[in-house]
């Protein structure tokens, strides 16, 4: 394992060089830099947002602090799976009843709740849903949000754009390419019907070893990553929607995944200060929309150990009264174990909210947190005023994201603005800049067309992120014989077997190259043996890291070595053309890369990077 207190040590050096139509009606996205950041409300607006309050009933206002999950792809017709899936889950047949039941507050689209098959459906989708919400007592627009960062983490996929993620962007360096892709993927957001997105990852990955971070953060350097964290806000709200910061108070050094445990972070007032704040700081100073709070305990800054989420001391203190944060905070998903191993599930939404939130994530069981925190109001532990306060940042955001004004989209959005030539054609291009050389000896690369014309390209074939295509060596070798090369793919997995590394290097003994995409290469990893016997042909080897850029550092004896930060199409056919000579890699690397054998030691530290 690399060493994360070398790593931290390296990154501070761094560091320190509904509404009212019943029709659906066309809202056209506000153009780039409108709405950078969030103007101060109007007494007026408050004035009116008091009124609509003092209308609803307890149960009401306790049911706009959810953000909820509803599976199907459609808001009232959803397939006979989808309609069991809610019926277990929540006790609903569908998004329309879900709403008039507990009067959720926002919906969050998932890939695998079947909310995002193609664009004009989750157009449809989201009228549907604003349709049932004009429909309530108290007609409230929903706020619709999902999970696009882009790079390994995508809902909506392919027709819509997509662009290279946080730390090939980090690699590329480019603000302007961080703001453009944002706001062209806030306009296509904006035009299915989703007003927010869970983006972008404000931690800093100083921990190698993170499993659920790594290249969904723009690198290792705070001030690099406040940078390009300030430029995707202003993207994004420039575009229309909120954006979202996460996961606050940072997540970037731990190697536990808080899917399935509870990560300690073990910085001192200071590192966290030096290291983890500043994107935060500077999202803020964007005029972010939204915060997402991370399920991770910090004691340095709360001693009762409670994950962050749960922690007054840290969203309260810290992010409310010392960050000077009065917009609206999130949890992220209330389903996660992180949140879920110190107390019950009718705990922590009441919890969450003591502590400062405002937004409750996707509860495990909806009608138990639902319960639970108004049993808190009735009992005195939460007052009605302190929801009030909530629901007002809430409806607030909502009022400034256009959503009372008009909700609905139309086909003719969708049609005009997603996947638009122009911006399949701009993502290509901030790609081009993304791809990092980290070893070229001998000059192995640029791959010759006429020296080295039949490649073979053996490795991963990981499932790609959601709707983005794939697999990685079938695009890879695609890519490579549209330019001029005769390339075959021949996926070996994530773990070859000594049959599949005997048929890659039969298959290499009729080709003249070979490019391996490797994937998290640990001590352990049979990738190791496979790259190993491909070296062994004499052959031209070139290696491709496809997630985290660290492989290179377990892979002895490989002269010529890429990273791409995804296996995403639109990353791999960037690192294609840089494979093939068509482009000259000028990508940076945002991370330091850790020696194996003497993990206090940087193979390559924040900043290298070859060209031809």
């Amino acid at each position: 394992m690399h060493s994360r207190r070398t790593v931290l040590t390296t990154a501070a050096a761094a560091a320190a060089a509904c509404a009212t139509g019943a029709t659906p009606a066309h809202a056209a996205a506000p153009t780039i830099g409108t709405q950078p950041s969030a103007p101060a409300p109007s007494a007026a607006s408050r004035a009116r947002l008091r009124r609509l309050i003092s209308r609803m009933t307890p149960e009401e206002k306790v049911g706009q602090l959810f953000v909820m999950r509803v599976y199907g792809h459609s808001a009232t017709d959803p397939d006979p799976a989808d309609v069991a899936a809610n019926q277990k889950e929540i006790g609903v047949a569908n998004a329309a009843e879900l709403i008039a039941k507990y009067h959720v507050g926002g919906i969050i689209y998932f890939g695998w709740a079947h909310n995002t098959r193609e664009p004009h459906q989750i157009a449809d989708l989201s009228n549907g849903i604003q349709k049932a919400a004009a429909a309530q007592r108290v007609p409230i627009p929903l706020l619709i949000s999902t999970d696009q960062e882009h790079g390994i983490v995508a809902r909506v996929g392919a027709p819509a754009t997509l662009f290279p993620g946080a730390m090939a962007l980090g690699a590329g360096g480019s603000r302007d390419d961080a703001r453009t892709a944002a706001r062209i993927a806030g306009e296509e957001l904006y035009a299915m019907g989703i007003r927010q997105n869970y983006a972008p990852d404000a931690d800093v990955n100083v921990n190698p070893a993170n499993p659920v971070i790594g290249v969904r953060s723009f690198g290792a350097d705070p001030q690099a990553v406040a940078r390009m964290v300030s430029a995707e806000v202003k993207g994004y709200q420039g575009a229309g929607i909120a954006s979202c910061a996460k996961h606050f108070p940072g997540h970037g050094d731990t190697d536990t995944d808080s899917h399935v445990g509870l990560p300690y972070i073990h910085h001192t007032a200071e590192q966290w200060e030096r290291l983890d704040a500043p994107p935060f700081k500077a999202a803020i100073a964007a005029g972010i929309d939204s915060i997402m709070t991370a399920h991770i305990v910090v004691p340095a800054f709360d001693s009762s150990e409670d994950p962050a989420t749960l922690s007054r001391p840290i969203l309260t203190g810290i992010l409310r009264e010392r960050l000077g944060y009065d917009g609206v905070v999130v949890t992220d998903s209330l389903g996660m174990e992180g949140v879920r191993v110190k107390y019950g599930d009718a705990r922590v939404p009441v919890l969450a909210l003591k502590a400062g939130v405002d937004q409750l994530l996707n509860p495990p069981d909806l009608s138990l947190a639902h319960a639970a925190v108004l049993k808190a109001i009735q009992e005195g532990e939460l007052t009605e005023r302190d929801i009030d306060t909530r629901l007002m940042r809430i409806l607030l955001l909502k009022e400034r994201r256009g959503l009372f004004k008009d909700p609905y989209t139309t086909h003719r959005d969708v049609d005009r603005v997603v996947g638009t030539r122009s911006h399949l054609t701009t993502a290509d291009r901030i790609a081009d800049r993304t791809t990092t050389l980290l070893r070229n000896d001998a000059d192995i690369l640029p791959l010759s067309r006429r020296r080295e014309r039949r490649v073979l390209v053996v490795g991963v074939d990981a499932a790609a992120p959601s709707g983005t295509g794939g697999p990685p060596t079938t695009v890879l070798a695609k890519t490579l014989t549209e330019l001029g090369f005769s390339a075959l793919a021949l996926s070996t997995g994530l773990a070859p077997t000594q049959q599949q590394i005997d048929a890659a290097v039969a298959a290499l003994g009729e080709r003249d190259a070979v490019v391996v995409a490797t994937y998290n290469v640990s001590a352990q990893s049979p990738q190791r043996k496979l790259v190993g016997a491909l070296l062994d042909t004499g052959k031209p080897v070139v290696q491709l890291a496809v997630r985290n850029p660290y492989d290179i550092a377990r892979l002895d004896g490989v002269r010529a070595a890429l990273a791409s930060y995804s296996w995403t199409d639109v990353e791999l056919r960037a690192a294609a053309r840089v494979i093939a000579g068509r482009l000259d890699p000028t990508g940076r690397l945002p991370v330091a890369i850790m020696r194996a054998d003497t993990p206090d030691q940087a193979l390559y530290q924040i900043g290298h990077g070859l060209s031809y």
